[in-house]
């Protein structure tokens, strides 16, 4: 036998510089454009403070497209409670607003947002003061007190579009309901813009939006490939735009350079992984504050979570050029967390089977009580049709004191060591 140092566990060790070569080789170079963007982004919201450029809060189901069409800074403080999360600072936020008296039960992105409204605390020295806010309760009904405190405590107008839960397909009262829920938005927007609605340049702003959302989904189907160009934990970060932004022209540029990227990826047999052994789909939330941690546990179980439930919230139907506002109201009824269970499991089912995975991993969150409600009915739903396992693990999408980590990567190692493949 030969001794060779170079060769370890019969596979032939990387030198170091090929590892760096490698590494480099299977970055996604869009990172540096998304992080550019988004600072941009910030950069000018915070610029406009105290402006006539007005600035809105929103919530992160509600039409943006209103806002861009009326030329308002869109601020979102879920995103904004990504960033802290991801950032490790959201529970010392959380802790400000608990010693206000908020009680620690609270969604921690609504606790981390008051904490930093209180503190100006955060990665970039809080959020840009509205001049009002825009609620949609289309995700839960937490929202509507957040706002309400938040509307309370910056003193600023507050409009709640409501949404009502859809069971199966959409009734015809609840689309027109939706539709009078849209005009009187725009009514809303008038009055404290002291701009005109105009249907013009919405239907170039909904346009817009759509591409964006398109162009997103063709990214992430870009998945479907083996090996998988990019993880949902790349995803979680590319997502950012199309929450915050979508409706602007920088933002299709974007996408249209990141589908690029991926299929270049594709074609060149550019894995985001060395070795892709093991897909899964993942359901709810980040945790955000552990992205780093899990990303390197998958990438050591040989594990990339390919498709997710999250990410592909942000996708939409056509806009009809004839009814601009009747269809997009539509649109934001039927969003993932405004469903009940049977579309959810029709959607997780759909994923599972279009990116071929080999079993879900369900985020329960603390924080997202919408999102986590009904997952042990439908995991079992989700093997009892696709015979594929599923993993459910407790976290908090931003608080990391409701996070045991040895248990969390011990019940996932022992998951994925027991994949069939």
């Amino acid at each position: 036998m030969i001794d060779n140092p170079a060769l370890k566990g019969g596979r032939l060790e990387q030198s170091e510089e090929q590892r760096k070569a490698d590494k480099e080789r299977r970055r996604i170079k869009s990172t540096d454009a998304v992080r550019d963007l988004m600072m941009k982004y910030y950069v000018e919201a915070k610029g406009a403070e105290g402006t006539d450029k007005p600035i809105a809060w929103i919530t992160s189901g509600a039409p943006v497209e209103p806002l861009i069409a009326f030329d308002v800074i869109p601020i979102y403080p879920e995103n904004h409670g990504a960033m802290c999360g991801a950032s490790h600072m959201n529970v010392e936020l959380c802790e400000a607003a608990e010693a206000e008296g908020f009680s620690r039960d609270l969604c921690s992105y609504a606790r981390g947002d008051i904490g930093s409204a209180l503190t100006k605390g955060g990665p970039i020295g809080g959020l840009p003061r509205p001049d009002f806010l825009v609620c949609c309760n289309n995700i839960c009904n937490t929202v509507l007190k957040w706002y309400e405190e938040l509307a309370r405590f910056f003193d600023v107008p507050l409009f709640i579009y409501d949404t009502p839960f859809v069971r199966g397909e959409l009734s015809a009262h609840a689309a027109e309901y939706g539709l009078r829920q849209m005009e009187e938005y725009m009514m809303f927007l008038e009055n404290n813009t002291r701009e005109s609605y105009s249907e013009e340049r919405y239907i170039e702003v909904a346009a817009r939006s759509l591409a964006a959302g398109n162009l997103w989904m063709e990214v992430l189907a870009c998945n479907r490939n083996a090996p998988a160009p990019m993880t949902c934990f790349d995803a979680f970060i590319f997502m950012a735009p199309i929450v915050t932004l979508r409706g602007k022209q920088e933002v299709v540029d974007f996408y249209q350079g990141l589908l690029r990227e991926m299929r270049d990826r594709i074609e060149q047999g550019i894995g985001i992984l060395p070795s892709e052994k093991y897909r899964i789909l993942w359901d709810n939330i980040p945790i955000w504050y552990e992205l780093r941690n899990l990303g390197r546990l998958f990438l050591e179980l040989e594990t990339c979570l390919v498709a997710d439930t999250y990410t592909s919230a942000w996708s939409f139907g056509d806009v009809e050029i004839e009814n601009p506002l009747a269809s997009m109201a539509k649109i934001y009824n039927e969003i993932y967390l405004n469903i009940n269970l049977e579309r959810m499991s029709e959607k997780q089912v759909s994923l599972a089977e279009n990116f071929k995975v080999d079993g879900m991993i369900l985020h329960s969150n603390r924080s997202c009580k919408p999102y986590s409600l009904g997952q042990y009915d439908l995991a079992r739903e989700f093997t009892r049709r696709t015979g594929l396992p599923t993993l459910i693990i407790e976290a908090d999408h931003t608080d990391s004191r409701w996070y045991n980590r040895a248990e969390v990567e011990n019940r996932i190692r022992d998951f994925v060591e027991n994949l069939l493949g």
